[in-house]
């Protein structure tokens, strides 16, 4: 998966996508195979899954998967982050991480999906893996809901390119899908069009028949319908009963009125009309010409032909409609089933319900849900319970890894990155020859299958390649329950391998942020945070309390972190602040030590810009509020701001795009244990757009004077979260 450090310039994708066309080698190895079936032959490529083939992959990855131990997967998507402040922060409570990852997988597109089948086959005591590469365009298919939008990262396409991502490929051979909740739609769709509004059904005329708003045009109109109607109906007789009489037409007549024959009956195919001439020529015909049927069928793509069909009687007529129908509906679900796409790939993952393997998979879930599901849910509380219900067996190699004594060495290198988890866990794989030594047991054996090819040295080298970062998942998962004593030797076939007791710990158990140690449980929900000694993120800050935290943006430009802490200990005391951290140049969250002085501090912003008294502009804070844009508020405003679709790249234009018009904002405090959620009714809003009153003033002097007696010296604190953000 791509999660590398992003750039924060994005464009629409026609302006960024620059087709590239990609040179794909698959890297060879000289060295013999020890156990291959097949051939020692390793030069051969990944299985890429496109439109053109789709169908005939789909059958053999059914059988693969229902044969699977398990299946790893990964995605390769067009961005990761849509504005820098939408990171994941130290101070990012639980349901605003969520928030994050929703944003991302709700804005940024799919481009490659991986699934890689590992099955262990006894006969040669290894693993026999089919990595299958899907190219994913989401393409509209059928005419429902808006076309398809979605943003693009360019840090993320140049590292795709970099790595030689195809998209010529993946925009014209791309497979599309549709989510469940869009099939539904469609189905709805075709269901309405064909049955109410088709098939001689009144619906489709009844405004013009029973409220009588006919038009003198539509008066002219319907009377020449009736002629050429009539006309083509006696010539059809006339040629029946033998008489060959030539009758003239226009040009025009000949165009609009096509002789055909439909379902071995004669018919006239109608071209060239509006929808309100179908109308009346559908009335037309059912008032006057009781042998005559007016029907809809199926046009090419998603388009819809309308047919005046002659028939013998009022039997064949009917036959004829129940075949029509039947026939709409065959054509239907045809359409619908192409339609689904790419999403019989993850619903064939749901339903056997086989262990999913993912590195750091939290984001990729999200994005298997929101395009193959349905919406992401609000809150993470309603997605966690509803994504364990598609997929109720899943492992995150990377907390594997890390929460494991057994791979020390890897958590001392901080190399628990798929690519470095990959070499150094199977080496033999990664050269395709046996390694002389190694910190760990001899590599578990994994052959590669790709059609009837079959190899046991093969490795294609393809990194960032979906389809090979789901093979190499899958292989460090192999070596890793090797390490930690599952014997796959003998353990019996049909056994289900998300019960091994030995992997029960880490089951369902998934980053939300690993930058941050933050781990959830999707079984029961409940959340923890790794310990200092097993996480591998780079910074530990003092303990975080969000009720004590102050959202500030909007200030002076100049100002750093450092100056706006040494403004606000000037009046609340040198040991009243724990810590300050930038969301980005025009946002900052400050962390008093208690809950108290953030009422404190926001009521005192608030009287400092009602007053321009001598006081208020030397005031310490003065320098925070020059300009007149500084905002305040508690943290809960934090959360309302990440609800947003919108995503300014500036956190001071994002509150000011969402309709953030007040100065100050104040929450009743609530107790609230470190790193759980909280929320409390609004207690008031202060915009500091009415003229100080006398008690006000009084009330200014009151604060300072409260504020100077609370100072206590410091024995200087470090300010651990000055720096502008926490490094990838």
């Amino acid at each position: 998966m791509t999660k590398k450090k992003q750039l924060w310039s994005l464009r629409p994708l026609s302006q960024t996508l620059t087709l590239i066309y990609r040179t794909f080698s698959s890297s060879s190895s000289s060295s013999s195979s020890c156990a291959s079936t097949s051939t020692s032959n390793s030069s051969f490529s990944i299985k890429n899954v496109t439109k053109s083939n789709f169908d005939s992959a789909l059958v053999g990855l059914r059988q693969h998967i229902r044969g699977a131990d398990f299946v790893a997967i990964d995605l390769e998507m067009t961005g990761i982050t849509s504005a820098p402040w939408r990171e994941s922060f130290e101070l990012d409570r639980f349901d605003i991480r969520y928030l994050k990852v929703k944003d991302s997988a709700d804005k940024f597109a799919v481009v490659q999906l991986g699934v890689c089948p590992f099955r262990w086959d006894p006969s040669v005591s290894s693993f026999v893996a089919h990595p299958h590469n899907f190219y994913v365009f989401p393409r509209q298919e059928l005419p429902i809901s808006s076309p398809y939008e979605f943003m693009c990262q360019t840090a993320s396409l140049d590292f795709l390119a970099k790595y030689q991502f195809d998209f010529n490929t993946c925009i014209n051979e791309g497979i599309s899908y549709l989510s469940r909740g869009q099939e539904e739609e469609a189905r709805r769709l075709f269901t309405n069009l064909y049955d109410n509004e088709f098939l001689e059904s009144h619906s489709s005329f009844k405004d013009i028949k029973d409220k009588g708003i006919f038009r003198m045009a539509d008066v002219l109109f319907t009377e020449r319908m009736k002629s050429k109607i009539s006309e083509w109906r006696n010539g059809l007789l006339q040629v029946r009963n033998g008489d060959h009489e030539s009758q003239d037409s226009t040009k025009e007549s000949v165009k609009q009125f096509e002789t055909i024959f439909y379902m071995m009956r004669p018919a006239v195919k109608l071209h060239g009309f509006t929808s309100r001439q179908l109308r009346l020529i559908q009335l037309v015909t059912k008032n006057h010409f009781k042998d005559l049927a007016y029907i809809c069928v199926s046009g090419d793509g998603t388009s819809l032909q309308q047919l005046l069909v002659y028939t013998d009687s009022i039997n064949d007529k009917d036959l004829l409609m129940t075949e029509v129908k039947g026939s709409l509906h065959k054509d239907t679900e045809l359409k619908i089933k192409n339609a689904v796409g790419l999403r019989h790939v993850i619903d064939l993952l749901s339903s056997e319900k086989k262990l999913i393997v993912g590195h750091n998979c939290f984001l990729d879930l999200a994005h298997l849900y929101s395009k193959f599901i349905a919406p992401l849910p609000s809150t993470g509380e309603d997605y966690i319970s509803s994504i364990a219900k598609h997929f109720p067996h899943i492992i995150d190699t990377k907390l594997l890894l890390n929460n494991n004594d057994v791979f020390q060495v890897l958590k001392r290198k901080r190399s628990t990155s798929l690519a470095k988890a990959f070499a150094f866990l199977c080496p033999e794989i990664v050269s395709g020859v046996k390694a002389s030594r190694s910190a760990f047991k001899p590599c578990i054996k994994v052959e590669v299958q790709v059609d009837d090819t079959r190899s046991s040295n093969w490795n294609s080298g393809a990194k960032h390649e979906a389809g090979y970062d789901a093979f190499m998942t899958g292989c460090v998962f192999a070596q890793a329950c090797s390490h930690l004593g599952i014997n796959f030797e003998s353990r019996i076939t049909s056994s289900n391998l998300a019960l091994e007791e030995k992997l029960q710990g880490c089951i369902n158990t998934l980053y939300l942020s690993w930058i941050n140690g933050d781990i959830i449980d999707l079984m029961t929900g409940i959340r923890t945070v790794e310990s200092s000694d097993s996480s591998d993120y780079k910074y530990r800050h003092s303990k975080i309390l969000f009720s004590n935290i102050v959202l500030l943006w909007g200030f002076p430009s100049k100002l750093k972190a450092a100056e706006i802490k040494e403004c606000i200990l000037k009046v609340f005391g040198q040991s009243s602040v724990t810590s300050i951290y930038h969301l980005d140049e025009t946002a900052v969250f400050v962390q008093f030590i208690k809950a108290e002085l953030v009422s404190d501090f926001l009521d005192l912003k608030a009287t400092l810009e009602r007053n321009n008294d001598p006081i208020s502009v030397l005031h310490p804070l003065s320098k925070i509020l020059d300009g007149g844009c500084t905002c305040a508020a508690n943290y809960e405003v934090y959360k309302e701001i990440c609800e947003s679709p919108i995503s300014e790249m500036l956190f001071a234009d994002q509150a000011e795009a969402i309709g953030i018009k007040w100065k100050t904002k104040m929450f009743a405090p609530k107790p609230e244990e470190p790193h759980q959620e909280t929320s409390g009714p609004e207690d008031g809003q202060i915009t500091g757009s009415n003229p100080p009153s006398s008690k006000e003033f009084e009330k200014l002097v009151s604060v300072l004077d409260g504020l100077s007696s609370r100072r206590i010296a410091s024995n200087g604190l470090e300010d651990s979260l000055a720096q502008a953000q926490i490094g990838r």
